[in-house]
């Protein structure tokens, strides 16, 4: 038989490190950029980031914590996912520095801006893609009684996308040219995508 270590989250894990990271793993990074009502900038990774539909395109980030993120988010109804790809990986990292709200993460990680087109915070320029969206819906988390816990899931939809085109070929974009890195467990663990990595499954019909 196999032996499982079980253990229940309200009871504390019992492991050196909390497994749950680990085990929903490797998750694509949510590099948010916003700005608040007074037009400072803000940039900060989070790792609980995912796409949740696509027509209309909607992608969601969750705020542990009312972050500067969510304020803005909020407040002008806007944000901009930014990839963070291998070659980004130190000043994304920089980026999640816990400073005050009127530090400029761009300035602070030394990342050039450049402009959106359809919403106000700025791009990330390095970046090999980004996606423009305004805020759809902001939900503060429940645990199963109902109560309501200190997280927010932030979703927007993508009205506008910037894609290097060294990213594409023959109309194709290709996932693993962006060296996307995902988010893995324990304290610093991180994954990136490779070619190397990549294989096919068609699906059943």
């Amino acid at each position: 038989m196999t032996d499982y270590h079980f253990y229940r989250p309200i009871d504390g894990h019992g492991l050196a490190h909390n497994p749950f990271n680990a085990i929903i793993a490797p998750r694509p990074i949510g590099w948010i950029s916003t700005v608040d009502r007074d037009g400072v900038a803000n940039l900060a990774p989070y790792s609980f980031f995912n796409a949740f539909n696509y027509v209309p395109p909607i992608i969601g980030f969750a705020s542990i914590g009312a972050k500067d993120s969510l304020r803005n988010a909020r407040q002008t109804g806007e944000f901009v996912w930014n990839l963070a790809s291998y070659d980004l990986r130190s000043p994304m990292n920089e980026s999640a520095a816990p400073v005050d709200a009127e530090i400029d993460e761009f300035a602070r990680a030394e990342l050039a801006k450049t402009v959106s087109r359809c919403v106000t915070p700025p791009r990330v320029a390095a970046s090999p893609v980004s996606f423009e969206c305004k805020t759809s819906q902001i939900v503060q988390l429940q645990n199963a009684d109902g109560d309501e816990v200190d997280s927010w899931l932030v979703m927007g939809e993508v009205v506008g996308v910037h894609i290097n085109k060294a990213m594409l070929e023959n109309g194709v974009y290709q996932t693993a040219r962006a060296k996307p890195i995902m988010r893995g467990g324990g304290p610093a663990d991180y994954f990136v995508i490779e070619e190397a990595s990549k294989f096919a499954m068609d699906r059943p019909e």
